[in-house]
């Protein structure tokens, strides 16, 4: 079963926004992919994208394949490629990005190393996402809510 958070439900049946485990994964296999790119796709589509394993290297490179046909084939576009990170912060579960400080400390919330530690990939993810200057970030503090870290 995919594993969507609650901040995101009122999105989640439609899809009708890129949920954050497959920005996770277009960060992962370094394709960039515009929310109208997004809504190009069917619903068949973005199931498949949810559903795709992309952990292991031939993982990752059959996701980004099947990524790069369906934008050619639903937008009639070439995917936008994005820089990989080798070591992406959040798998570093020793340091709290500087962003996610700050954003929680805007918020009134003191992050702890072990609070870090004791998230997911995916959720430290999140937070990442969520805390990026200039991102709609209006689910950072629901976020914090979900994982209990407030």
């Amino acid at each position: 079963m995919p594993n969507f958070f609650q901040f995101e439900s009122d999105f989640v049946e439609s899809l009708r926004c890129i949920p954050m485990q497959v920005r996770l994964k277009l960060d992962t296999c370094g394709i960039k992919l515009k929310l109208q790119q997004w809504n190009q796709f069917t619903q068949d589509d973005r199931l498949k994208l949810v559903e795709l394993p992309c952990e292991t290297e031939s993982e990752i490179q059959a996701y980004r394949e099947f990524l790069c046909k369906l934008v050619q084939q639903r937008t009639g576009a070439i995917a936008s490629e994005l820089a990989i990170d080798p070591q992406p912060p959040w798998l570093d579960a020793t340091t709290i990005p500087q962003d996610v400080s700050t954003k929680a400390a805007a918020v009134e919330v003191n992050l702890t190393l072990e609070q870090w530690a004791s998230l997911t990939p995916l959720q430290r993810f999140a937070l990442l996402k969520l805390s990026r200057s200039g991102h709609e970030n209006h689910n950072f503090v629901p976020a914090l809510r979900e994982f209990q870290l407030i």
